[in-house]
Order: structure tokens, then C-alpha cells, then sequence
């Protein structure tokens, strides 16, 4: 790992501290996992874990950027 120094206002390291005392966790580790966390949603939605896609009698294949809109296409075949 590399070691990076952040600045932080008093009241939001406050706010992290008790956050990860309540998790059991040490502020790196919180500060780690609530970077990748905001990070994983700012790249977009994780299709891969929608149980809808995960159902293999439903769909088959990768997942369709479209899915919302054509979803009746993709669940019974036609357009809806």
C-alpha cells in the first residue's frame, strides 16, 4: 500500500472516527472502503449483480446496455 496524508475538516474526521469505531474498523480501513464504495458507484451500476440478469431461465448472454428499455424484447421475445 501506499501511504497518502489527507486533509480533513474536524467535524468530518469526527464523523469517520465514530463511524468506524461503530464498525469495529480502523479509520484507514474506513476511510479504504468508503473510497472504493464511492468510487464502484461512480463508475455505474454493477449489472452482473442484478438478480434479474443472474436468472438463467430469464436471460441468457451479457447484459444489454438497452435492458430497460427493450425489456419486454428480452423477457418474452417481442416488443412490449
Amino acid at each position: 500500500m501506499d501511504r497518502t496524508t489527507i486533509m480533513l475538516p474536524p467535524e468530518l474526521k469526527s464523523q469517520a472516527v465514530n463511524q468506524a469505531k461503530k464498525m469495529r474498523i480502523s479509520l484507514g480501513q474506513y476511510i479504504r472502503l468508503a473510497l472504493k464504495n464511492s468510487l464502484k458507484r461512480e463508475s455505474g451500476p454493477e449489472y452482473e449483480d442484478d438478480p434479474f440478469m443472474q436468472d438463467s431461465a430469464i436471460f441468457q448472454g451479457r447484459t444489454p446496455e438497452n435492458g430497460s428499455a427493450s425489456h419486454d424484447e428480452y423477457l418474452y421475445g417481442g416488443k412490449g
